[in-house]
């Protein structure tokens, strides 16, 4: 018999796995983006230092009041997130998914991540 694991154990794996291979340091630290349900976050972290460098997420108020679609939401984080880690002097991220797939919101989180001047 056949054991199946659930839609949050498979990410997890998928995310352990994916963090083998990306890892942020001082030059280039991890853009990691987090998704639930209603709301998503992004955070720029030096994992050499564990510090996280900048952030945002759609709970802030600026953008919690503001109403559009989900995806637009995560543009919006994404824009912010780009602005505060240019303004901390970071150019160059690694983007870390975490088992999420690359469509929808972490999509759009990265296309506006990338047009507000970050690179990866």
């Amino acid at each position: 018999m056949t054991a199946s694991i659930s839609r949050g154990a498979a990410r997890q794996k998928r995310h352990d796995r994916l963090r083998l291979r990306v890892a942020g340091d001082t030059e280039r630290p991890r853009l990691a983006v987090f998704r639930s349900l209603n709301h998503i976050y992004a955070q720029v972290i030096d994992d050499s230092s564990g510090r996280t460098l900048a952030a945002a997420s759609s709970l802030e108020p600026d953008l919690r009041s503001a109403k559009g679609t989900k995806s637009a939401e995560a543009s919006a984080v994404g824009r912010i997130v780009a602005e505060r880690a240019r303004a901390a002097g970071i150019g160059k991220v690694v983007f870390d998914r975490a088992g999420f797939r690359y469509h929808g919101r972490v999509k759009s989180l990265a296309d506006a991540a990338r047009e507000a001047g970050l690179e990866f």
